[in-house]
């Protein structure tokens, strides 16, 4: 309880201090000094600078501070840094994109460094260790670039553009005017440091909670109090806990059961009524359905070291909550230095994604009301021989993979990937199967660096050319698994775009795709893939149609996942004062309503929590929704690349376009805008073929 007030406490006093701050007002003299202005430099450059001068003064004076100088050293900056003409001023673009990018790039290989222990399987995690992970290197530049008025000269001379503007006008842009938006829009937020090491963090520690946030399946134990899962299992929710769902579907013996057991283990976590002490500890069983909890008389993992000599029943203190609401409270520090974006949800949608919330809900709500959903159901239904039941929203078995048991797949990959390196040696050989040239694999595979998660796996590509995308997938001691294997196949497919949209760009501010859901979608690809790089090519003559379903349904299980994330945040901004219980209850009505609205008439059974088991909810401020998205970008990139035959080629001259507004960039990949269309349209064909 002393951390928790000693936490809130901080966030308040943050709070005030940033919102007092941020309400200052600029030095009295400032709109007299810049009409002065304007009148000077037009005078000396002419009228056809008017508008470009008139705008580069006012972004100024919006952002220049008491603190930043007098009179005098406010106009002698406007008339010395006033690049005025076009040698000058593609000159002053020349120096900042080439040193953006080493300090981009040294604050992320610092970045990386420092949450190397935290991050990776590596040993025990010391308290300093976590620290250094919670420390962002690169909270304070944005601030010292605004007292060294480094800032001030971008915005003298680069416009700042509203979304409405790189929507509607940006068609017509070329790469230099893409670009110097690009740069105008790092300085659109004056945040202070301190708010951006409150934000980075409260991530720090989120993340590290869901990284250690194992679950032991040997030691659950059925309604019956039965072991049913394999010695050593440890499933780190939610990711592996969904995936051994989906594995089940192939296991005939107890299948269904374990799946239940699973579905009871998520519910447990998400209503925080999971047993504290049965959270990444094998010295414990624990029946998910009477929440009974004893020492266990099984040592399956006796080199772990944990041993439980006092232990009570106790729950979960809400953990999971207080985590989002850190997340939330520092999120809201920097509200009042985001003029045009005052919300985190707006900085999500505006900024971020560069499409606006009500489109994305607009999507995400037409595959959630799709008939097309309840027609799919129903073939599952067909093909389980059962009525569905809530933990059928991560159904997989349209998948052509269902001749091959986990059991066998996880042998297959353990052999050929018994260590990270293994994987790491064969990454070139895995490029020229999906298409790229031995030349093309070559150089990827030597911009990738593969390393064994703590956690599920992520990609974290490089900040400048001279270093390399990291790949990090979970290893254990026996080799990886089939599920780690899958993780590091969808991670290969970011670090290839990472590699490509930074190394292969015609300019280094532009460098990555227009939002998250872009590369989720080339990470999409690749996963999809996996069973071919194994050499496992399905061979059934449906398998095209059997993807598309997959797909829509696998849309449709995230859609109401990232609805549930939105809401949620809304709700926080809504209730400021709320504590960690109250949040609770909330994610928990929030989840039901949706379910109910969406899922309940499909499933047949109402007021279920599942769409609130994602990790990424806790951790990774208002990301779910970038992965409906990368489903639909991904199936309508993948659409265009069958008609091309070559996913090599495409897949480089799509994400070396760079980050561009997304529609702009859908259109040079695909020749046409971001639509859910394709995606529903290749579901409806599917179900005819496959009904018939």
């Amino acid at each position: 309880m002393k951390n928790f007030l000693s936490t809130t406490f901080l966030f308040f006093i943050l709070f005030g201090m940033t919102f007092m701050k941020a309400q200052s007002l600029n030095p009295d003299w400032i709109d007299q000094s810049a009409q002065k202005l304007n009148h000077q430099l037009i005078q000396k450059y002419g009228d056809s600078q008017k508008l470009k001068i008139e705008k580069g003064i006012t972004q100024v004076t919006e952002f220049w501070q008491s603190g930043d100088g007098s009179q005098q050293e406010f106009e002698d900056f406007v008339m010395t840094n006033y690049a005025g003409n076009a040698e000058t001023h593609h000159q002053l673009f020349e120096r900042f994109e080439y040193l953006l990018e080493q300090t981009d790039g040294h604050f992320n290989k610092l970045s990386l460094d420092y949450r190397r222990q935290a991050d990776l399987e590596l040993g025990p995690i010391l308290p300093v260790d976590e620290i250094f992970a919670g420390y962002d290197p690169s909270a304070h530049i944005n601030d010292d670039f605004f007292q060294n008025k480094i800032a001030f000269v971008v915005l003298l001379n680069f416009p700042l553009t509203t979304l409405e503007d790189r929507l509607s006008k940006s068609g017509d842009w070329s790469r230099i005017d893409w670009a110097e938006t690009r740069l105008a829009q790092r300085f659109a937020k004056r945040i202070p440091a301190e708010v951006n090491l409150a934000i980075g963090d409260a991530s720090a520690k989120s993340s590290a909670y869901i990284a250690g946030y194992n679950i032991w399946m040997h030691h659950v134990l059925s309604e019956k109090g039965e072991r049913l899962f394999p010695e050593k299992m440890r499933l780190l929710s939610h990711w592996n806990l969904r995936d051994e769902l989906k594995a089940n579907y192939q296991i005939q013996k107890n299948g269904l059961e374990k799946q239940r057991i699973v579905q009871k283990v998520m519910e447990r976590i998400v209503t925080q009524t999971i047993p504290q002490i049965a959270i990444d500890n094998p010295a414990v069983d624990w029946n998910p359905f009477t929440n009974e909890i004893k020492v266990s008389s099984v040592k399956d993992y006796s080199e772990n070291g944990n041993e439980t000599k006092m232990f009570s029943n106790e729950a979960e203190p809400n953990t999971r909550y207080q985590m989002l609401l850190d997340d939330f409270k520092a999120s809201k520090l920097a509200d009042p230095y985001s003029p045009t974006a005052k919300t985190m949800i707006e900085r999500r949608f505006n900024e971020n994604r560069e499409i606006p919330e009500v489109r994305v809900k607009e999507i995400l709500e037409a595959i959630l009301s799709s008939p097309l959903v309840k027609e799919t159901a129903l073939l599952i239904e067909k093909r389980l021989g059962r009525s569905l039941e809530p933990f059928d929203i991560w159904y997989n078995g349209f998948k052509s993979k269902s001749k091959y048991s986990e059991t066998d797949l996880d042998k297959i990959v353990a052999k050929k990937y018994p260590t990270p390196q293994a994987y790491q040696a064969d990454i070139p050989n895995l490029l020229e199967k999906l298409g790229f040239s031995k030349e093309r694999a070559k150089f990827l595979a030597n911009n990738i660096v593969v390393d064994p998660a703590r956690g599920s796996g992520h990609a974290w590509g490089a900040g400048m050319r001279s270093e390399k995308a990291h790949l990090r997938t979970r290893v254990d001691k026996s080799g990886m698994n089939y599920k780690g294997y899958n993780i590091a196949v969808h991670e290969m497919g970011h670090n290839v775009e990472q590699t490509f949209s930074l190394n292969s760009i015609d300019h280094y501010l532009l460098q990555g795709v227009p939002n998250t859901a872009f590369t989720e979608a080339f990470a999409f690809l690749f996963q999809s893939r996996d069973l071919a790089l194994l050499g496992l090519q399905p061979e059934d003559e449906n398998a095209q149609y059997l993807r598309a379903l997959q797909d829509l349904w696998a849309t449709y299980e995230i859609a109401g996942v990232s609805l549930v994330d939105i809401d949620v945040w809304h709700w926080m901004y809504g209730h400021p004062g709320a504590d960690a219980g109250d949040l609770k209850e909330a994610v928990l009505t929030i989840s039901k309503n949706i379910w109910n609205k969406y899922y309940a008439p499909v499933f047949k059974i109402k007021d279920v929590i599942l769409l609130g088991i994602y990790s990424h909810m806790i951790d990774s401020f208002l990301y779910l929704p970038d992965y409906p998205l990368g489903h639909i970008i991904s199936f309508q990139i993948d659409e265009h690349i069958k008609q091309t035959g070559n996913l090599g080629k495409e897949f480089e001259r799509m994400a070396t376009f760079g980050s561009v507004s997304p529609d702009v960039w859908m259109i040079h990949a695909t020749g046409k805008p971001v639509s859910e269309k394709f995606l529903l349209d290749a579901a409806k064909k599917a179900l005819d073929k496959i009904k018939n």
